[in-house]
């Protein structure tokens, strides 16, 4: 599986964030987003995931699943954690189960990997910042994806999240999945780095 762009181009409310770009990760393989604020690392995965339109260039899976779309065998992970508050943890998790489809795995045993299986029925509201990143890595592990699109993946996870995510992203490295990740801090597994300039 390789995941490519060729000549890609990014523009946001009128003005070119990038022009050029070209990219390529293989199963296995993570690459590390680095860049200035505002230099389109977010944009770069929001294209990749279908949220965003390029404005020139292309964006290709080679070797997934012929039968779906790129954005199809996506998982895009915000800087911000999409969850509803007035939803249980587990409910959270059940409804982006049922919102993505595919291929389901025990949502109990994602909650207990990410260290959330005691908070199963607590409304999300009541979760700290920390905890509503690790219900959202737990998405991850309900629905399996081949491509990883994360945005600052560690943001609010403290060093033992942080360990633990380092060990669920090697793991899906091990099954043949692919990592792109926007980040200012290091990822905490082997990963090769793509840089964007652009306006700040």
């Amino acid at each position: 599986m390789q995941l490519s762009g060729r000549g890609v181009i990014c523009v946001r409310g009128g003005r070119e964030v990038f022009s050029g770009l070209d990219f390529e990760a293989g199963s296995g393989e993570a690459v590390a987003v680095v860049g200035r604020n505002g230099s389109g690392k977010t944009s770069l995965l929001r294209l990749i995931a279908g949220l965003l339109i390029p404005a020139g260039g292309t964006i290709a899976l080679d070797g997934g699943d012929t039968e779906l779309t790129l954005p199809e065998q996506c998982h895009y992970l915000g800087h911000r954690d999409a969850l509803k508050p007035a939803l249980s943890v587990a409910e959270n998790l059940t409804f982006w189960a049922d919102f993505l489809g595919g291929e389901r795995f025990e949502a109990g045993e994602s909650l207990a990997t990410v260290g959330l299986d005691h908070a199963a029925d607590l409304p999300a509201a009541f979760l700290s910042a920390g905890q509503r990143r690790r219900l959202s890595l737990a998405r991850l592990l309900t629905v399996r994806r081949p491509v990883w699109l994360l945005d600052e993946p560690t943001n609010a996870l403290d060093v033992a999240g942080q360990d633990m995510f380092s060990g669920l992203m090697r793991e899906h490295l091990a099954r043949g999945g692919l990592i792109i990740a926007a980040t200012h801090a290091p990822l905490g597994i082997d990963s090769r780095e793509l840089r964007i300039g652009g306006m700040a």
